[in-house]
């Protein structure tokens, strides 16, 4: 396995872990009675919220609704096309090498 494709392993899986975090936050804001503060909830909430705090700073929310975890979803699948999809960087790079 060369470093190319290990990075485009690890790069992978930790895009998909985020994305799927970012949805489970998604479907948590439709409960705003869950205390994110408490196992599991916790396990979602920790690794997604700074970059949660700092999109609200950009963006607030529209009609009472949070948004920012639905930028997420969408920039952490971006950076995953853009890395290591079929046409990707690494992906270009492994094939090269």
């Amino acid at each position: 396995m060369t470093a190319t494709s290990f990075a485009s392993l690890i790069l992978g899986s930790l895009l998909g872990v985020m994305i799927l975090l970012f949805i489970f936050r998604i479907i948590l804001t439709w409960y705003p009675q869950v205390n994110l503060n408490s196992f599991p909830w916790n396990t979602i909430a920790l690794p997604t919220e700074p970059f949660l705090v700092v999109t609200r700073k950009l963006v607030p929310p529209i009609g009472g609704v949070d948004i920012t975890p639905i930028i997420w979803v969408g920039i952490c699948s971006l950076l995953r096309e853009i890395l290591i999809g079929q046409q990707g960087i690494l992906t270009m790079m492994a094939l090269k090498g």
